[in-house]
């Protein structure tokens, strides 16, 4: 079976897939001055962007990992997330705490999709 990696790095691709599956890496905000919503919005954007490079989009997500900062900014983080998601196709999901690669991070998202 084929596998295909897209923006292809020295450390990671970000996006990987194989088979009717697509994995991206853990997406971060390109502005990190920004507050958790405003992080978590241009992650969503990324995601959306790299699932349609691939051929698929939001509604196809199986799998959504995101890990913040500051488990306190969780309230924030959904405000946008549940505006972004697709009512009727929201993924399994998990959201922990974590230390991110670096302090000006306040989210990171990792998507698994199904490609149609």
């Amino acid at each position: 079976m084929e596998i295909r990696r897209l923006q292809i790095g020295l450390r990671m691709s970000q996006a990987v897939v194989h088979g009717s599956v697509v994995y991206l890496a853990g997406q971060v905000a390109d502005d990190p001055s920004q507050d958790v919503a405003g992080q978590t919005r241009q992650v969503l954007a990324a995601i959306d962007a790299l699932l349609a490079q691939v051929g698929t989009d939001k509604t196809r997500i199986l799998l959504a990992q995101i890990y913040l900062a500051d488990i306190s900014t969780f309230a924030q983080m959904n405000s946008v997330w549940d505006a972004w998601v697709s009512a009727g196709h929201t993924p399994a999901r998990a959201t922990v705490e974590a230390k991110l690669a670096g302090p000006q991070w306040k989210v990171e998202i990792v998507v698994t999709a199904a490609l149609p």
